[in-house]
């Protein structure tokens, strides 16, 4: 072995150099096979501290001994080499000597490489004045300078390092073009007098910066928008910087379209610098009112407010701007605040006089459409018979509920296994819906059956994503460790694909196989245990079916995405099998009984004819299953504070003639099991538990209510997604449904509310939401504590945008007494949120129409005050009036 690989082993990075040093081109290129040798070695070899000593050696040597510009940034840049490289000064002797454009070319090659590459910037600012190019702006280069020339323990205050950085005007100018840089320029603050933004200002005031460029770089780079830190950071140079009258008359255009778009701290901003500008006559009523058009649209009332009081003092100041201004005071006619429009509206009041273009009215009386019907009909009095609605008849309200398509019928297996390897990989790189997962299955069934040879061949492509992709026995055991199903193993869909895959490919055990389909698998005890179970040991069979005697097809594919099987199709299969004399596995037939539709009763009575004359034992039990009918399901509301949950009683026609495990889908639940340490969360087979019983929804809904619970009551997060799907899938909506769904809108997480709006929506467009169980589960959960109204009120704002006004009045009016019944009473504190639970209300009633009483409303808007609370229960009260009176 040579003495410089003698020395990159032992990692002696500094012997490494000095051998380096003395060698010649030819004599370093003659070691490089040697050091990729060793680089290979290094990649398979354990991270201990042989491994991390010998890579600093071997980062410097591989530099000096590749010849290529591009060879040696591949090199410095890898990944492998990243967390034990060679100093920079090591690698800036070596490379020294190159010629200037060759270096030159390296720092460009290593300065396009993203930042997440962490090449040091001492390396590329070294290799910049070795070859004199240019300094690079990029995002890795500028992100470098900025957190090096950041750095607290440097010599100096910023502003003195700044100073004296002779590439300070290209690299400043770069910051305004990268982004999020504003994260790094907070971060890279020495203290409250030592900061980017003070010391560049201090800068641009001496004049060593252009004063013009900053001010245009900072304007530009808020009109570009980026991350909160970016608006923290550009926004508080630009007040620093405090341009001149003359410099913000400059940027009129600007300040306008920040004023429209930009995040609520930099709108504010705009809007005072174009407020000055108004009053010093350097903004045209023209402009004024295109910026209110603007602004009085954006959902932030501090701005509105804002922009009103700019408004009533411009018309205050000019008369004669009345025509161009007050059609942009009546903007906010269409605000949800009403207090915005009201205020809105007075202005229009103590203005109107000074309007002299009859066109003018007209505008006003068709935007006064939009306020609330009590400040509308005060608008009708002010603007006369020209007042929108006036001596007409309304239009009547229709609820616009989104139109409810039904389930999708599920498309052909793949008719090849091509198709079949493709389908496969799709599904094992996400996480596959019921119908695609459903198909797959069917996929690899049928062709395992036809021709496993051919399809064997297919999924090799497929197989370099798996991480049991190796030969030999060590490959099994790890398969035999993973699925073992004696540890409790919880199939995903992707993962349940995998097992059939490992099967195929001869990884895991016949024994294994055969002791999970005859002797069940392990699961952890919880309400999720039954649907576990189930999901679980059809995957198992099917497995253990591959390989020791294949189907022609699996009975229980559906025939809808939902779940749902069709009674003739399974028939037709059965009499496929009893012509083929192929015999059906226990859990795939459980499966399909407890997928096939019974709930019509005429389709089902003539399938069960069908099946009973094939002469099978499958044929006979399905008959008997198909005119047994659905049979309802006991059900006891318990508390277990401060959550309302549901128990069933036994369902005894799934005990009957069914695999041990399918049996517990039927049995008993309770409320009090722990179901707080349930590890069956996540996106994998979860999603297909609603179509192991697609008729059973409220079976389903009950074993999920637990987890549903803790999104309002807890922090659960992710479980709302069970409820769109158990929307669109049939049977009973009954008591743990609406339960569910109650705490769903309640949920903490923003995602989960959102799931729980489409499953309401859902259930309302298909005729099956009772709002009045709605609205009293959730007044139950408000009382015991288990619901904010604060998250309430925003699903019931997010369900009365898309047009379902009356729905959500409908629940909302059950919900409100038990809320309203505290502030009636002089001094006691209303719950956070019922202000804006009461303005949805509200909004729902004036757009819907609709009326009703809502107990204690009266007391609490007769109260003294002005509260948010207070207002809005004003503009419910008048709202519940007028549409008694229409």
């Amino acid at each position: 072995m040579s003495a410089l690989m003698t020395a990159v082993r032992a990692g002696r990075t500094g012997e490494t150099v000095d051998l380096l040093a003395r060698m010649t081109d030819a004599e370093r290129r003659a070691h490089v096979p040697e050091l990729l040798e060793l680089r290979k070695e290094l990649r398979k070899a354990p991270w201990n501290a042989y491994s991390r000593r010998a890579y600093s050696a071997l980062h410097v040597a591989g530099t000096a001994c590749r010849t290529g510009a591009a060879a040696v940034a591949t090199w410095i840049a890898a990944n492998d080499m990243r967390w034990s490289s060679a100093p920079p000064a090591a690698i800036l002797r070596l490379l020294a000597d190159r010629p200037a454009d060759w270096l030159a070319d390296v720092t460009d090659r290593l300065a396009r490489r993203p930042p997440a590459t962490e090449v040091p910037y001492e390396l590329m600012a070294g290799l910049v004045r070795l070859s004199g190019c240019p300094v690079p702006t990029t995002e890795a280069y500028v992100t470098g300078w900025v957190e090096h020339t950041g750095r607290t323990w440097q010599r100096g205050s910023l502003d003195e390092r700044l100073r004296t950085d002779a590439y300070r005007a290209p690299l400043v100018a770069a910051l305004f073009e990268t982004d999020d840089i504003g994260s790094r320029l907070e971060r890279s603050a020495g203290g409250e007098q030592d900061t980017w933004p003070g010391a560049l200002a201090r800068l641009t005031a001496e004049g060593a910066l252009d004063r013009k460029a900053m001010v245009d770089g900072c304007l530009a780079r808020l009109l570009r928008g980026g991350t909160p830190a970016d608006a923290r950071v550009f926004l508080l140079l630009l007040r620093l910087l405090d341009p001149t009258p003359e410099e913000r008359r400059e940027h009129t255009a600007d300040w306008l379209a920040l004023a429209a778009d930009a995040v609520s701290p930099v709108a504010g901003h705009a809007q005072s610098v174009l407020a000055a500008l108004t009053l010093d006559g350097g903004l045209s009523a023209r402009q004024l009112a295109e910026m209110s058009g603007a602004v009085l649209f954006r959902p932030e009332k501090k701005l509105v407010r804002a922009q009103l009081v700019l408004l009533g003092k411009a018309l205050a100041r000019d008369r004669t701007a009345a025509d161009e201004l007050l059609p942009g005071v009546a903007q906010a006619f269409g605000h949800t605040d009403p207090d915005i429009q009201e205020r809105a509206l007075t202005l229009v009041e103590r203005h109107l006089t000074s309007a002299g273009d009859a066109g003018t009215r007209d505008e006003l009386s068709a935007m006064a459409e939009q306020l609330i019907p009590e400040l509308r009909a005060r608008a009708a009095g002010l603007l006369g018979t020209r007042a929108a609605g006036a001596g007409a008849e309304p239009e009547p309200y229709e609820e616009n509920l989104p139109p409810f398509t039904g389930p999708v019928r599920l498309a052909a297996a793949p008719a090849t296994p091509e198709e079949t390897a493709e389908e496969v990989s799709a599904a094992l790189a996400s996480a596959p819906s019921v119908a695609e997962f459903e198909r797959t299955l069917d996929g690899l069934v049928r062709h395992a059956y036809h021709d496993r040879d051919a399809l064997v061949r297919a999924l090799r492509p497929v197989l370099a994503r798996c991480w049991w992709n190796d030969d030999g026995a060590r490959a099994q055991d790890s398969v035999e460790r993973v699925f073992d199903p004696t540890r409790g193993w919880l199939f995903t869909a992707s993962s349940g694909l995998e097992l059939l895959l490992v099967t195929l490919y001869d990884r895991i055990r016949t024994r294994t196989l055969h002791a999970a389909v005859h002797h069940g698998t392990a699961c952890r005890d919880c309400g999720h245990a039954a649907l576990t179970r189930a999901f679980d040991a059809r995957l198992w069979e099917v497995a253990y079916l591959l390989r020791t005697r294949p189907v022609p097809f699996l009975l229980s594919v559906p025939t809808w995405s939902t779940g749902l099987l069709e009674p003739d199709e399974l028939v037709d299969r059965l009499d496929t099998y009893r012509r083929l004399g192929a015999r059906a596995g226990e859990a795939d037939f459980a499966q399909a009984l407890l997928r096939v539709r019974r709930g019509d009763r005429a389709s089902a009575q003539a399938a069960a004819g069908r099946a009973a004359a094939l002469g099978t034992p499958e044929g006979a039990r399905l008959a008997r299953w198909l005119t047994a009918g659905v049979r309802a399901l006991r059900t006891t509301r318990r508390t277990h504070p401060p959550r309302i949950l549901v128990e069933f009683g036994e369902l005894t026609e799934l005990q009957e003639d069914f695999p041990a495990a399918f049996r517990p889908l039927g049995r008993p639940t309770g409320v009090l099991g722990n179901f707080r340490y349930c590890f069956h969360g996540g996106p994998g087979a979860q999603r297909h538990w609603p179509a192991l019983l697609p008729e059973r929804r409220e079976l389903v809904a009950g074993r999920l209510l637990p987890g549903l619970s803790e999104l309002a009551v807890g922090n659960g997060r992710g479980d709302g997604a069970y409820l769109p799907l158990l929307a669109e899938s049939d049977g009973e909506a009954g008591e743990a449904m609406h339960l569910g769904l109650a705490y769903g809108l309640c949920a903490r997480h923003p995602e989960d509310r959102l799931a729980a709006v489409d499953a309401l929506l859902t259930l309302a467009a298909r005729g099956q939401l009772d709002p009045v169980r709605l609205g009293t589960d959730l007044r139950q959960l408000v009382q015991a504590g288990a619901a904010k109204p604060l998250r309430l009120a925003e699903s019931a704002r997010t369900a009365a945008a898309t047009g379902a006004c009356a729905t959500v009045w409908e629940v909302l009016r059950h919900v409100l007494p038990a809320l309203l019944a505290g502030p009636s009473a002089a001094g006691a504190a209303p719950a956070r949120g019922l202000g804006d639970l009461l303005g949805v209300a509200a909004e729902c009633v004036e757009r819907s129409g609709a009326g009703g009483e809502v107990r204690y409303l009266t007391e609490t808007a007769d109260r003294r005050g002005s509260s948010q609370l207070l207002t809005q229960a004003r503009r419910l009260r008048a709202a519940l009036a007028f549409a008694a009176a229409a």
